[in-house]
């Protein structure tokens, strides 16, 4: 396992994701068939009606078989929508099976803007979030855009808020022994990996580094 507090949070994702992108298309393909089988007869996967998802990009873990699974009972499922640069804020938009997608800035595909399709975060049941590294009390390390951190920043405001449940998805390769957390970081639930589940939500100390940003800013 890497020890997260040897590497910049720069050089960690380099190195995450390298691992992730060093794996086989035959691997790649295994571990979205052992992600499936983690999580679509879980409890909070099947009660879901509105769930968000990912297309896998960069070596990430690919829910595919979850996305034609939820579509297949009915759900309503929705990909992250990013504002156009040089707006920063995402949205979640419903799609359909076998709907024309468009490249965002990052050139990831992504539905076409609609409003009267577009859901707020809160409004949903569950949403499974990319990763580039997690840890096994709640930590997720990002790409680096924060998008889902600004997505889901009300969270922070408002401590008692339910939904939607936060799972991360990754592959096992891409744990560390522990995040360093700050302020801005929204802890998930758990993170679920091809190999099992890591639960997580390290509030004490998400607390304490916002604590410590107001005494900077005092």
């Amino acid at each position: 396992m890497i020890h997260a507090d040897t590497h910049s949070r720069p050089a960690l994702r380099r190195l995450l994701r390298a691992k992730r992108r060093a794996l086989t298309p035959a691997q790649q393909r295994q571990a979205a068939r052992c992600l499936y089988r983690q999580l679509a007869q879980h409890p909070l996967f099947r009660r879901a009606r509105h769930m968000a998802l990912y297309l896998p990009n960069d070596g990430e873990i690919d829910p595919i078989l979850l996305q034609r699974e939820a579509q297949r009972r009915g759900k309503q499922v929705y990909l992250p929508l990013l504002a156009r640069w040089p707006r920063t804020h995402m949205r979640f938009q419903r799609i359909d099976a076998g709907e024309s997608l468009q490249r965002n800035r990052f050139r990831i595909a992504e539905p076409r803007p609609q409003a009267s399709r577009q859901r707020r975060p809160w409004a949903l049941d569950l949403l499974l979030l990319p990763l580039v590294g997690f840890d096994d009390g709640g930590g997720r390390l990002g790409m680096g855009g924060g998008f889902y951190d600004r997505a889901l920043a009300y969270r922070l405001r408002h401590r008692n808020w339910q939904k939607p449940v936060l799972l991360g998805l990754a592959h096992a390769c891409q744990q560390v022994d522990r995040l360093p957390l700050e302020s801005w970081d929204v802890p998930l639930h758990a993170t679920v990996t091809d190999r099992g589940w890591h639960a997580g939500c390290r509030r004490e100390e998400l607390e304490e580094a916002r604590a410590g940003q107001h005494l900077h800013h005092a």
